[in-house]
């Protein structure tokens, strides 16, 4: 390589002046950390700079590999100061990116520019963008002073809890995985939840997992400590966040991790109860003055929580809530278009175009986590989620792939964690795990095969020419293994797949 750089090239983050690094990753969020940390493993000679926008960045630890692609980590925040520590030719800089110039690259081994904030210029060898994804916020203010007065809105955990002590009725908007979590953890408060779908957690169940868990709507959530931990910052990153807020903006962070409510408490200052609306989406928020020229009825009185509220929220339904604050958490749009670099391909997602290397349209550029879009053609069995899981997943491989190519060695060879969807997680206090296919995405004409023992398990199974295609499984049910085998191998099970479930049929010592 005609570039060859160490640790001691790159300047202090306290210098303003030019830097140079062999790697540029751009993003302290659970994609870019793993990143930066594969490179070190594999690259161990060259020079990492990690560019973060926080001071915290997003670390996995605790990583278990359950199976052949399923795999537990915890999420943990890290001062800026953690990577350099665990890895030698890592340095971490807290600063912005604001444009990139690789138009004129033929080569990847020639140097080119990337433009910071702060007025630096980095040049670097290869970059993977990892800069997340910012909430979507699908609301219409009835007007100018709504929009920028009322404090209705939350950038940060912090906030929340804040707001919630003396809060009579929130309303979460949205029914994904963090408004499905929020609405469980939220305790002492009356919730309006306001989902688009006929049944709850629809991002990630069927309707009859949703009753599995609506028995748990108003139970108190998890008994996390009444002190916060660090403030986790909603704007940008690798998972579904919250809205803006109606203040000086907070510098952009990574996204919630898995175990984001631990060690927060949402707590109220009511006793708890949740009332869901489906099948409607926000049509507009009212100030007071605006819902008495409307004549509109405050659905609210239901509650019996008082009046007097800052803000209503009209519904698609025709139906009109008063409440104290109001989270939405209706999905993410990819950050791709927060830097200039036009000769970027970008999906109709506004996501990064990337192929099975993570490599952009431009050489010598990668993207990973929510801010790219899969531009390859997917396995049967997966599919691309903007989650915590394939955020981890991509920021792996992409060091991976900038490793090889960086040695001149062969593409490496792809291992099963794009031929199978999986994410493991936690609802309303119950593990689950999702593998394949797992909603019927792309299948028409398969058949499904449910097992449910009311306030332990709920197993789904999903099969197509006598082929397991995917599965849903809440509670400790020990089938992980068995599904993700016949998954991945796509055995025919023959006169056997229908009876999958039964109770006299033990599938676990049949295949293992």
């Amino acid at each position: 390589m005609e570039v060859a750089t160490s640790t001691s090239d790159v300047t202090t983050p306290g210098e303003i002046s030019n830097l140079k690094s062999a790697f540029v990753v751009i993003g302290g969020g659970i994609a870019g950390v793993s990143c930066a940390e594969q490179l070190a493993v594999h690259s161990p000679m060259e020079s990492i700079l990690l560019i973060t926008a926080s001071p915290i960045v997003k670390a996995a630890t605790n990583v278990v590999k359950l199976r052949r692609v399923m795999e537990s980590f915890d999420i943990e925040e890290r001062s800026m100061s953690y990577l350099e520590q665990q890895y030698s030719n890592i340095s971490v800089l807290q600063d912005v990116l604001i444009s990139l110039d690789a138009s004129s690259r033929a080569r990847v081994y020639i140097l080119q520019n990337a433009f910071l904030k702060s007025g630096r210029v980095i040049s670097y060898g290869m970059i993977c963008l990892c800069i997340g994804a910012r909430p979507q916020v699908k609301i219409t203010f009835s007007s100018l002073e709504l929009n920028m007065t009322n404090k209705i809105f939350l950038v940060s955990l912090q906030m929340l809890q804040n707001r919630l002590g003396s809060a009579r009725l929130v309303a979460v908007i949205g029914n994904g995985g963090i408004a499905t979590e929020l609405v469980h953890e939220i305790r002492g408060c009356q919730v309006l939840w306001a989902v688009r779908e006929n049944s709850i957690g629809a991002t990630f169940f069927d309707p009859g997992a949703a009753q599995f868990f609506l028995p748990h709507l108003s139970s108190e959530g998890t008994q996390s400590s009444a002190k916060a931990e660090q403030d986790t910052t909603a704007s940008g990153g690798d998972s579904e966040c919250y809205s803006h807020v109606n203040q000086d903006p907070l510098p952009p962070g990574s996204a919630l991790g898995p175990d984001w409510a631990k060690g927060r408490s949402l707590e109220g200052g009511s006793q708890k109860n949740v009332h869901i609306e489906y099948s409607c989406e926000v049509r507009m928020l009212l100030t007071p003055a605006e819902f008495e020229q409307k004549g509109l009825v405050d659905s609210s009185c239901d509650f019996k929580c008082g009046s007097n509220w800052p803000v209503y929220v009209l519904l698609t339904n025709d139906k009109c809530f008063g409440v104290d604050l109001i989270v939405s958490a209706t999905g993410v749009t990819p950050n791709a278009d927060t830097i200039s670099a036009p000769q970027l391909d970008v999906a109709t997602d506004g996501g990064i175009v990337v192929d099975r290397q993570m490599r952009s349209s431009l050489a010598g550029v990668y993207a990973a986590g929510d801010v790219c879009t899969a531009g390859w053609e997917p396995a049967e069995l997966w599919f691309q989620r903007r989650l915590w899981t394939q955020a981890r997943q991509m920021g792996h491989w992409a060091g991976t792939c900038m490793a090889a190519h960086w040695s001149g060695s062969p593409d490496p060879l792809a291992d099963a964690r794009f031929d199978l969807f999986s994410h493991v997680t936690r609802f309303f206090g119950y593990r689950v795990v999702l593998l394949g296919v797992f909603n019927g995405q792309g299948l028409a004409g398969c058949s499904a095969l449910v097992r449910v023992n009311p306030g332990q398990e709920y197993i789904k199974l999903l099969l197509y020419d006598g082929r397991l295609k995917g599965a849903v499984l809440i509670g400790d049910t020990d089938l992980e293994e068995t599904c993700e085998n016949l998954l991945l191998d796509q055995l025919d099970l023959g006169p056997l797949a229908n009876h999958l479930l039964d109770p006299e049929v033990d599938i676990e010592d049949f295949f293992d």
